[in-house]
């Protein structure tokens, strides 16, 4: 891939990025090194190596949920300074 001033151009307008010609050199320069590197790996031979999905062989070490001590709806309201019967009431934030 021929990395131009029109690609880093359109890059920058996709990503709604101005920068200055300085910029754009170091950019160019940058990109063409990335591209280099991938064509780099792209020499590898990778028959029959299986793609890496996950870092380690743990597919899920999340623990379980349990529910904990559950508190009536009283005590909830206890500490409340304005409550109904089911929710809690706070200041209005958000004006119209």
């Amino acid at each position: 891939m021929n990395v131009n001033n029109a690609l880093v151009e359109k890059l920058a307008n996709l990503s709604r990025l101005e920068f200055s010609e300085i910029e754009k050199e170091e950019i160019k320069s940058d990109l063409e090194k990335m591209i280099g590197f991938i064509d780099k790996l792209n020499e590898l031979d990778t028959t029959g190596v299986a793609p890496l999905l996950h870092m380690s062989e743990n597919v899920n070490i999340l623990r379980e949920d349990e529910v904990k001590g559950e508190i009536d709806r009283e005590d909830v309201f206890k500490n409340a300074p304005l409550h109904d019967d089911f929710f809690f009431k706070v200041p209005k934030v958000i004006k119209k």
